[in-house]
């Protein structure tokens, strides 16, 4: 990794002033963030994080006048060219030839692997992850909820894939409950099986809202209690009927989550701990967990003084299981089929006391493992409106996404002679949905606006897959530059540093990213490389250059594209070669 050996080398010097060991010292020294100020040094290390008499309470004079005395004793060499004191920090600037030919050859021979190579990650043992993401209910609308755990979590395996553990993608479908009790009696009486072949979601969601208007009806009530009844005692039609509404909507999922290019390893349900819930009330009794209300519901009391001033309801009183109860059961299973090492649950944050419970109850239950299961919770979207109106399918989303995105290339001149500006339009509309999501906090809530996603100026996807494209057809243009035979004294200009040096950060920003799974990071960083690349796009021309500028340009221009590639597809956008 190019920041890495730059790394050492100033760990090592600083090693042998603090009487320090240069391991201890690697975490310490980061890189710069580029500044529109220009010239800024490449890497820094902050005063208070190498001192160790250096306390919070020191003076920024004292830290100051601390990080005059370091660099004093510091000496420039064959890798640092400049060395000086900041605010509390001792400024490193590379030597900027190597740091030109470092950065280059590094991009050029890692390929999709660089950052993740870096010794930032060399700690990180590889784990086994178990990520439960999306989630829909089935014949229920598929909410912006669920599209926001769908591209958090396919994020987050992504990632995690990225650097090198091994990761189980689970689809816990809402695939139970009393109402399929209702569903079937409205396919009974409004159901079609042609269309449920056809568009099994629309289909299904059609029959719910029907027979939902006669739920409270009494004869309503009872056939939908019986025929949930039947699908308990595994009743051989009534199970087939709803093994066909579940097969039927996961082969449209499975459809629809290609467009998005999201996949999943397993399909499960809260269907398959049905028996397993009531092995799970069972051990809770066994293990004195489970006391009975005056109601004869279950409930498992929580609180620290044990007075029930926190509990959660396990059992409803007929001794049937809750939402709960089949996830206790669900995450026991998944221990003893994966032997995971962390299992994230990606979903809203009004879940978060749920997951709360579901942790302490396993706790309680003497699995220790609990405290390795994580809820990386997000905020809401609000105003996400088709111009048919509210959203309810994914599909509405990608749909409309790519015909406003068709309507705003269609305006351009170079859409006509593209291959396929349907298929470009959809990658552009979604890249603009994730980049719009991933900007802020991710337990933020955000006010969504199809203007604002689709602009293809300022800081949105559309951008990111713009300068992608242009950066592209650079080198479709000029041909591929060799990086043997590049010539790195061309590449000093203030603008051509700025890349290099933003290049160099990568490692870090996915680092960051990687410790507390926000995407923001990347963007952000995704972001500002573009802009970057941009200027230089402008004030770094290739053509009418001298061969070896030019070629030495092409390959700077390459890097940065490489790197915009990969982070892209961490993000789950898939990169355009044409707009």
């Amino acid at each position: 990794m190019a920041a890495g050996s730059f790394r050492r080398s100033i760990a090592s010097q600083l090693s042998k002033v603090l009487d320090l060991p240069p391991e201890n010292l690697i975490k310490s020294i980061s890189a710069v963030p580029v500044s529109k100020k220009r010239h800024v040094a490449d890497f820094q290390v902050s005063i208070a994080s190498v001192i160790e008499n250096s306390s919070s309470d020191c003076s920024a004079q004292d830290l100051h006048l601390q990080a005059q005395q370091l660099a004093e004793r510091l000496k420039c060499d064959s890798v640092v060219s400049e060395i000086s004191a900041g605010p509390g920090t001792v400024n490193f600037t590379i030597n900027r030839e190597l740091l030109a030919k470092t950065v280059l050859h590094q991009v050029w021979k890692d390929g999709s692997e660089y950052g993740v190579k870096s010794e930032l990650f060399s700690t990180v043992p590889r784990q086994k992850a178990v990520i439960e993401f999306s989630s829909p209910n089935i014949a229920k609308k598929f909410h912006i909820g669920h599209l926001r755990s769908t591209i958090v979590g396919n994020f987050i395996a992504n990632l995690k894939v990225a650097l090198g553990h091994e990761v189980v993608r689970i689809n816990y479908l809402g695939d139970w409950g009393m109402q399929f009790g209702l569903l079937g009696v409205g396919f009974q009486s409004f159901g079609s099986k042609e269309k449920l072949k056809s568009s099994p979601l629309q289909h299904l969601f059609e029959v719910y809202v029907q027979i939902n208007k006669a739920a409270e009806d009494e004869n309503t009530k009872k056939l939908a209690k019986d025929f949930f009844r039947k699908l308990e005692e595994h009743d051989e039609q009534t199970l087939s009927i709803w093994k066909q509404f579940r097969d039927l909507s996961i082969e449209e999922y499975i459809r629809i989550y290609k467009r998005l290019g999201v996949h999943f390893d397993e399909y499960s349900g809260e269907s398959f701990y049905q028996e397993k819930a009531q092995e799970v009330l069972k051990m809770l009794e066994d293990k004195g967990l489970l006391q009975k209300t005056i109601k004869g519901t279950g409930i498992v009391d929580l609180s620290e003084k044990k007075d029930l001033s926190t509990f959660s309801t396990v059992m409803r009183s007929d001794g049937t299981s809750l939402y709960i109860t089949r996830d206790l059961a669900a995450a026991i299973d998944r221990m003893n089929k994966h032997s995971w090492d962390t299992m994230i649950y990606v979903t809203d944050k009004s879940q978060s006391n749920h997951f709360q419970h579901l942790f302490q109850i396993l706790k309680l239950m003497g699995y220790d493992w609990a405290e390795r299961c994580q809820h990386v919770s997000f905020g809401l979207v609000q105003g996400m409106k088709t111009r048919r109106g509210e959203v309810i399918f994914l599909e509405d989303v990608l749909n409309e996404v790519r015909s406003r995105m068709l309507q705003n290339m269609t305006s351009t001149k170079t859409t006509k002679e593209m291959q396929d500006p349907v298929e470009t339009a959809e990658k552009v509309g979604l890249a603009a949905l994730i980049i719009q999501d991933f900007r802020g906090l991710l337990s933020s809530d955000y006010q969504f606006s199809w203007d604002r996603a689709l602009q293809s100026r300022g800081d949105t996807g559309v951008f990111l897959q713009y300068t992608h494209a242009r950066l592209h057809s650079l080198q479709q243009m000029h041909g591929n530059a060799e990086i043997t035979d590049v010539n790195v004294a061309c590449l000093q200009e203030p603008d051509a540093i700025s890349v290099l040096q933003h290049l160099l950060r990568y490692d870090e920003v996915l680092y960051r990213s990687s410790q507390d799974l926000q995407p923001k990071h990347i963007v952000s960083y995704l972001l500002t490389l573009s802009h970057l690349a941009a200027v230089a796009h402008k004030t770094l021309p290739v053509k009418g250059s001298a061969p070896d500028v030019a070629q030495a340009r092409l390959c700077l221009f390459h890097a940065a594209r490489s790197v915009l590639a990969n982070g892209m597809k961490l993000l789950g956008i898939t990169p355009v070669t044409q707009m």
